[in-house]
């Protein structure tokens, strides 16, 4: 087998539920505390405490799967952890929850650093000795004299605490657009507008993307829009990233999807000034002729001044002639905006004429007043119907026994949604 064909082979039939070298993964550091996103290849390093690690021990493993820094040799590795090791069995796991266990509390315990009799002396040495991060926990809740009378809460804060200093775990993630969205919220919100995720699942919904859709999207988000849609069409259809000016807007965030090339060729991109032309040519046509009928449109030249060169169309690569020519006669399927740096009507009056009678469109801001503006202008020049703003909410919740209740952290707000069809 030739070394192209090859290639070919390995990308239809890749298993995208394990790595493979070159593919970006999202490292979750001991339960949330460092999100990392990087590239697994022979040469690339995570730093851990003080500690530099290798991803090579992570290529050709499930997405799923944890890892624990464990001293070898020849240094820190990543050691791919069992079921029955993984952080040590959860104390949820371990007790049964009894009456007795249940009415202990923490009154008698006094924190004067004498409960544990292990050293740090000692510990140095159960590692010069090759001792596991796994075991040097296990040894300290031995040697602690309060541990027993904890509760079980106090007793999993307790393990967990050790286990991050001593024995720290790395989560292996697929980067996808949840597991993406929430990670850049948590850490870099700026960066995606305070788009949380429960608010891209709405709007994914609202703009109604399914398959063999030809979605337009302004996305300001660097890209989190536009990959978001294109893993929902599955290959199919297109998303166009339109933009104002000479330049397309940044969509750096498409490379950590690991999209096959065949969904990478439904990834474009198109001016706004030239799909305004296409749409001004064809409105022209209907003035004059009626309702335009397929066929009967020409192409006008914005649409065929720049024809894809060379050979398959990347992500975010020009839009192909023959894609602009079917948007020109049916328009697009839906509308997606995602642009905070702009003014939401002045964006939207002028892309609601691109796509069909009937399409679905969504706007999202982080504040409510611009969708409230927006909102009034469409139903005063009656370009919509349907208009309805929406605040989705999200708030996870501890579910153990005994003590189920709300997270006590969590995001004041994910941002607001304008939503509507297109008349």
């Amino acid at each position: 087998m030739s070394g192209e064909n090859s290639e070919e082979y390995l990308s239809v039939n890749r298993n995208t539920r394990i790595t493979w070298e070159g593919c970006s993964v999202l490292l979750d550091v001991n339960d949330g505390d460092r999100l990392v996103f990087s590239r697994l290849t022979g040469g690339s390093k995570i730093k851990i405490g003080n500690k530099n690690c290798s991803l090579q021990p992570l290529i050709g493993c499930p997405f799923g799967s944890t890892f624990q820094v464990e001293d070898g040799e020849d240094g820190p590795h990543l050691s791919r952890m069992t079921s029955s090791v993984e952080g040590g069995e959860s104390v949820d796991a371990k007790n049964d929850h009894s009456p007795m266990e249940e009415c202990r509390d923490n009154r008698a315990i006094v924190d004067n650093n004498t409960a544990q009799s292990l050293t740090g002396e000692d510990i140095d040495d159960m590692r010069r000795k090759g001792a596991s991060g796994y075991e040097i926990v296990e040894a300290l809740i031995s040697n602690s004299a309060t541990f027993e009378k904890k509760t079980a809460y106090s007793q999993e804060k307790y393990r967990i605490k050790k286990q991050k200093k001593y024995a720290p775990k790395v989560l292996l993630r697929r980067p996808f657009a949840r597991s993406i969205c929430e990670a850049y919220f948590k850490k870099h919100g700026e960066r995606i507008g305070y788009l949380r995720v429960d608010t891209l699942s709405l709007l994914l919904s609202l703009a109604n993307i399914s398959p063999n859709s030809d979605v337009l999207v302004v996305d300001m988000l660097e890209g989190l829009i536009t990959g978001a849609v294109a893993e929902r069409l599955g290959g199919t259809g297109y998303v166009c990233n339109t933009y104002r000016g000479t330049t397309p807007y940044p969509v750096g965030i498409i490379r950590m999807f690991n999209f096959s090339d065949e969904t990478c060729q439904r990834i474009v991109h198109c001016s706004l000034s030239e799909l305004k032309a296409i749409s001004t040519s064809a409105n022209k046509f209907e003035d004059d002729r009626g309702s335009p009928q397929n066929g009967d449109v020409e192409s006008p030249s914005a649409a065929t001044s720049e024809e894809s060169k060379g050979g398959g169309i990347k992500a975010g690569k020009k839009a192909p002639s023959e894609a602009i020519n079917s948007w020109k006669e049916n328009g697009f399927s839906s509308l997606i905006v995602a642009a905070p740096k702009c003014d939401a009507w002045d964006i939207v009056k002028e892309l609601a004429p691109l796509i069909s009678y009937s399409a679905s469109f969504v706007v999202y801001h982080q504040y409510l007043q611009p969708l409230a503006t927006c909102m009034h202008k469409l139903q005063t020049e009656k370009m919509a119907v349907g208009l309805q703003i929406s605040e989705p909410w999200l708030r996870e919740y501890q579910v153990l026994p005994s003590r189920s209740h709300p997270v006590m952290q969590m995001s004041s707000a994910g941002g607001y949604l304008l939503s509507g069809t297109r008349i």
